[in-house]
């Protein structure tokens, strides 16, 4: 048997109505929610979007940003 619910003030509630009788062992799978998405599925529609970026700006967007030493 397989049952859902949720935790409401530290204890686990059963989403439908359900007898169990005293002492019935049960285990408890805990779900962490929906997949998070990862970077690149988040920013997949804009990577690649910038144009007319200086040729070294990955690697010293520090210097263009705010100036310091290029290395």
């Amino acid at each position: 048997m397989s049952l859902t619910g949720h935790v409401q003030n530290g204890v686990v509630v059963f989403d439908e109505p359900v007898t169990l009788l005293e002492g019935t062992e049960v285990e408890v799978e805990v779900r962490t929610g929906p997949k998070q998405a990862t970077h690149f599925e988040r920013f997949q529609a804009i990577i690649g979007a910038a144009v007319g970026l200086p040729e070294d700006f990955a690697e010293n967007h520090d210097h263009y940003i705010h100036g310091t030493p290029k290395e």
